[in-house]
C-alpha cells in the first residue's frame, strides 16, 4: 500500500510519520488526579498492545501528577490540555513526551510562546487537534457549519502560529463524528500539508457502532495512504480502542499483532456450534501477543480449504472437528474438547516459534 510521506516526529522514543509503521493511540477515562488508578489502566492498554497513551490535564493538581503517572508506565505519555497554558507548562515540567493543545485557545502569542519555547527546548511534539465541534465562531460564520473546509481552515490557522514561532515539530488531526466530514477533511487537509496526521473519527459511539464507523472512516483513509498514527474514540473501556486499532491495520495489512480469526458465518450445512467455538477460541486466545492466523471453520464447502491456508484451524464435521497445522489434518477432535484442545495446540505452537527465535538470537 503506497503511503504519503509525511514528515518524521519523535514521541518518547516512538517515531510517527516519515514511513514509520502506524501506530495506535488511546486516552485513559481515569481521573488523571489519581495517579495509582490511571497508572493501572495504562498498563492494561500497555499489554494490548498501545503505542502512545494521552491524558486529560483539566487542571494544575492534574498536571502535577503527570512525572509519577510517567514513572509508571512504559509508553510515551502525552497531555491533552486545553485553555490554560500553564496547564502545558507544568506538563512539560513532568516529562511528558507530548502536548495535544490547540495554540489559539490557550491564551495570546506571549503565551503561545512561552509554551512552545518549552516544548522545543525539550523536543516534545505538539498535536494541533481539530474537532468539529470546537471550530471558532468566526469560521462558523464564514462557513455556516463545521465543514471539513471550515476544520481545515482552523488547522492551518493553528499551525500558522506554532510555524510563526519557528516550530516545526507538529502532528494534526481532524475529526468530526460524521464519518465522510471526517474523510473529507483528512483528504483536504493531507495536500496542503505533510506534517503526519493522527487519524480517528471523534466520538464515535459505543464498541459496537463506533468501530463500524472507525473502521469506515479510518480505513478508507488509510487504504488511500493517509494517516500515521490512528485512535479508535469509543465510549467503552480503552483496551477496545487498542484492540479495534489493531484490527483496523490488520485487516489493511499494515501491522501485525496476535491472532487473525477467520471463520465461517454459518449456514444450514453446519454441523457444528461454530458461533460458540469461535467466540470462545477467540476470548481465550487474546492474550497471545505474536500473529497468527486461526481459522474456526463448520462444514465441508470452504472448511477444509481455510483450514489448510491458515496457520492452524479447524473444519467441522457432525459432532467433531478436524484440526489442521501448516496445511495438512493431524488429528480427529470431538466438538465437547475441540476448544480446549485447540487452545491448546495454538499455544504450543506460539511457544515453538518463540523458542526457535530464541535459539536464532542466541
Amino acid at each position: 500500500m503506497k503511503r504519503n510521506i509525511t514528515r518524521q516526529i519523535s514521541i518518547g522514543g516512538v517515531k510517527v510519520g516519515g514511513g514509520a509503521s502506524i501506530t495506535v493511540q488511546s486516552m485513559t477515562k481515569t481521573d488523571t488526579r489519581d495517579p495509582a488508578a490511571t497508572i493501572s489502566q495504562i498498563r492494561r492498554l500497555e499489554s494490548a498492545g498501545c503505542d502512545i497513551i494521552r491524558v486529560a490535564v483539566p487542571d494544575i493538581d492534574a498536571a502535577e501528577k503527570l512525572g509519577e503517572i510517567k514513572k509508571g508506565i512504559s509508553i510515551p505519555l502525552i497531555a491533552d490540555i486545553h485553555f490554560d497554558y500553564r496547564l502545558a507548562l507544568r506538563a512539560i515540567e513532568e516529562g511528558v513526551d507530548g502536548l495535544r493543545i490547540n495554540p489559539g485557545n490557550i491564551g495570546g502569542k506571549t503565551k503561545v510562546r512561552l509554551v512552545v519555547e518549552a516544548a522545543k527546548g525539550k523536543r516534545i511534539p505538539i498535536r494541533i487537534g481539530v474537532n468539529s465541534g470546537s471550530v471558532e465562531k468566526e469560521l462558523l460564520s464564514k462557513y455556516g457549519n463545521p465543514t471539513p473546509e471550515a476544520m481545515v481552515e482552523s488547522a492551518l490557522n493553528h499551525i500558522g502560529i506554532l510555524e510563526s514561532l519557528d516550530f516545526h515539530d507538529i502532528k494534526v488531526s481532524l475529526k468530526a463524528s460524521n464519518v465522510l466530514d471526517t474523510i473529507e477533511a483528512y483528504r483536504l487537509i493531507s495536500k496542503k500539508t505533510d506534517y503526519p496526521l493522527h487519524v480517528g473519527v471523534t466520538e464515535a459511539g459505543t464498541a459496537f457502532s463506533g468501530t463500524i464507523k472507525s473502521s469506515v472512516g479510518i480505513g478508507i483513509l488509510l487504504n488511500q495512504g493517509i494517516g500515521d498514527t490512528i485512535r479508535v474514540s469509543l465510549t467503552a473501556v480503552p483496551t477496545e480502542e487498542v484492540r479495534a486499532g489493531y484490527g483496523i491495520l490488520k485487516a489493511l495489512g499494515l501491522r501485525e499483532r496476535g491472532v487473525n480469526l477467520i471463520s465461517c458465518p454459518t449456514c444450514g450445512r453446519c454441523e457444528l456450534d461454530v458461533i460458540h467455538l469461535a467466540n470462545e477460541v477467540e476470548a481465550r486466545l487474546a492474550h497471545i501477543v505474536q500473529p497468527l492466523n486461526v481459522a474456526i471453520m463448520g462444514c465441508v464447502v470452504n472448511g477444509p480449504g481455510e483450514a489448510k491456508e491458515a496457520d492452524i484451524g479447524i473444519a467441522g464435521g457432525r459432532g467433531f472437528g478436524l484440526l489442521f497445522q501448516k496445511g495438512r489434518a493431524v488429528k480427529k477432535v470431538k466438538e465437547r474438547e475441540l476448544a480446549d484442545v485447540f487452545v491448546r495446540e495454538v499455544e504450543e505452537m506460539v511457544r515453538d516459534r518463540e523458542s526457535s527465535t530464541t535459539d536464532i538470537i542466541c
